[in-house]
């Protein structure tokens, strides 16, 4: 009987309960900085102070995502898988500054999807946050906008995870790798639209002279200042989020399959969260040492 390796679907950051506590308390408070603009009444403080709250919420959302990574830094990262998230977020960084957000060309998308989704949605959610920081400081993007865009980097680093541990994706693409790789283009598509119009919302509300059919109404209902929302991006931020949108998907049809396969191979080498089960070999179980040499 020939030996025989039993491996699972590498984790890089595995997330324990308090890990999960750390990550629903950070995008509870992103939801927050994004949605508050349609839940607050007019008379309310924050939107007396409409001026300040971005700024607010800008020093707010760092200090969550510091206990996040405080949280996975427990117990929950080793050196491997730091140096696996410093090698990605370093490629992230180098990326951006060749688009630098022209025209919406954006290649860093399809290396933070492709690495959520071989790599689990901890490992997504860290990376999403540690490398639009890094990439940031870079290109000279540092604002009130950075915490928005971290944190609207962590959950697309995180969906894609998610998406990868679906138990129906999972037999969807068992055995079909292109149908594994249209699935993480699918979602490319859809969430590099969805970040541009998040990404909106940390400005919108405080823009001034819109015409009134894209411009934020404080105390109306919130129906309508959604619709609102969603009339100013189509007219102002479209254009750029489907070119995201299209080169995304295109890199990953184009080189997400080698790129699966290399990330997979590393995590398995890194031995992140590996479980090895030892058959016998000609009947007898090998019971020794490698690390041992022979002889001694």
């Amino acid at each position: 009987m020939s030996s025989k390796t039993i491996t699972r679907t590498a984790k890089a950051i595995p997330l324990g309960t308090r890990s999960i506590l750390a990550v629903s308390l950070a995008s509870v408070v992103g939801l927050i900085a994004f949605l508050w603009p349609f839940l607050a009444a007019p008379e309310s403080a924050v939107v007396a102070h409409a001026t300040d709250a971005p700024f607010f919420f800008a020093l707010l959302v760092p200090l969550v995502l510091v206990v996040v990574l405080a949280q996975f830094a427990d117990g929950a990262m080793d050196a491997k898988s730091i140096a696996l998230l410093g090698v990605l977020s370093a490629v992230i960084a180098a990326l951006r500054p060749l688009g630098a957000g022209v025209a919406g060309i954006e290649p860093i998308w399809a290396v933070l999807i492709l690495g959520g989704f071989a790599l689990g949605p901890g490992f997504g959610f860290v990376l999403g946050s540690v490398s639009l920081f890094a990439s940031a400081l870079i290109t000279g993007g540092v604002g009130p906008w950075l915490p928005f865009q971290m944190i609207a980097a962590a959950w697309i680093g995180m969906g894609a995870g998610l998406i990868a541990r679906i138990p129906v994706v999972q037999r969807f693409t068992s055995n079909h790798p292109w149908r594994e790789v249209l699935l993480v283009a699918g979602y490319a598509l859809l969430a590099a639209v969805a970040y541009g119009f998040a990404l909106n919302l940390w400005f919108w509300p405080f823009t001034v002279d819109l015409a009134p059919a894209i411009a934020f109404q404080p105390g109306a209902p919130a129906v309508e200042n959604v619709a609102a929302w969603l009339r100013f991006s189509v007219v102002t931020s479209l254009g750029f989020d489907i070119p995201r949108a299209l080169l995304a998907a295109g890199l990953i049809l184009i080189a997400g399959r080698g790129v699966l396969i290399a990330l997979r191979r590393a995590s398995r080498r890194a031995a992140f969260d590996h479980v090895v089960d030892f058959a016998p070999h000609d009947g007898v179980a090998n019971t020794s040492d490698p690390r041992t040499p022979s002889g001694t």
